[in-house]
């Protein structure tokens, strides 16, 4: 695990052995996976320092020196803070995991009128703790679905948590009531998924679509309701992934109308329930549960630690 430190707006990593040699420059592109433009305004705006000193990017770097980079200045605030309640699960100077509610949309889709999304009640909560800094969604959760989702504080957290994500290692665990019962108790989805031509927000199993794999497991079942309790764990991060490919299975989720589900509940029954990940500059492993915000009955005897 590296050894990090906030400085006010600095952060201090102390180069470990492994990057003795190394550059600051290959640790942006190599290290971190940094998009070029991001790399070329640290650069250029002089946020990067060795030793407090001014840096050169191309001189290779001793162990136990301090590299510092300028992250936690304050930003312009760019998205209508609106208060809301939201349960946070982890939280450090680089990230945030909230526990999103249900009824809720992940982010505003028109900025000036929407301001009862999880990134205005995100926003709001980062303020009244004295942070003014625009968070960055890393993944999304459909308006009905509650549970774990994961925002970087700063750019550079965003872009290295967007190449983990695209790498496959960030991941997510949910919950879900599906009609019917399972005759194999785990497997994978492997289908992929496009748009529905005849319905603009319906997504179908489509063999020109993009590539989407599902896991399944069976951890619970209702016979005489005919219902099975599922956790389902995603390679991909498609648009009504798990909807899609278990309505595709027979087993279209309960309370979900637009896949074929049964208006049982009051909204679809998902629930992300854990999120996992190596935290983007320590390296340290993150693990967080969430709990079922609205104690959806369907869920009430499921212990989300077991997942």
């Amino acid at each position: 695990m590296l050894k990090t430190a906030r400085l006010g707006d600095w952060f201090q990593i102390i180069i470990p052995e492994k990057w003795e040699g190394r550059t600051i420059d290959d640790i942006f592109r190599l290290e971190w996976a940094a998009p070029k433009k991001l790399i070329h305004s640290f650069r250029m705006e002089k946020k990067v320092r060795l030793d407090g000193a001014a840096a050169n990017w191309q001189t290779p770097l001793p162990s136990g020196a301090k590299l510092q980079v300028l992250l936690f200045e304050p930003e312009e605030i760019l998205i209508e803070p609106a208060y809301h309640e939201i349960g946070v699960l982890y939280e450090d100077d680089h990230l945030i995991v909230f526990n999103k509610p249900p009824f809720m949309n992940t982010h505003p889709n028109d900025p000036e009128k929407d301001t009862g999304t999880l990134l205005n009640a995100g926003t709001f909560y980062l303020l009244t703790n004295g942070e003014l800094r625009n968070i960055r969604q890393i993944h999304r959760l459909d308006r009905d679905t509650s549970g774990a989702i994961l925002f970087a504080k700063h750019h550079l957290a965003g872009a290295i948590l967007d190449q983990m994500l695209a790498r496959r290692e960030i991941k997510r665990t949910y919950l879900a009531a599906v009609h019917g019962l399972f005759h194999q108790k785990k497997g994978v989805i492997n289908l992929p998924i496009g748009r529905d031509r005849h319905h603009g927000s319906r997504r179908v199993v489509s063999s020109s679509g993009q590539n989407a794999i599902t896991h399944y497991q069976v951890i619970k079942t209702a016979v005489n309701s005919r219902i099975s309790i599922v956790k389902c764990w995603l390679e991909t991060g498609r648009t009504h992934q798990i909807r899609v490919h278990l309505s595709h299975l027979g087993h279209p989720l309960v309370g979900d109308l637009l896949y074929g589900g049964e208006a049982a509940l009051n909204r679809q029954a998902l629930h992300a329930g854990k999120l996992q990940l190596r935290h983007p500059f320590t390296h340290e492993p993150i693990t967080c549960y969430a709990p079922v915000p609205d104690q959806l009955e369907t869920f009430e005897h499921i212990d989300i630690y077991s997942l």
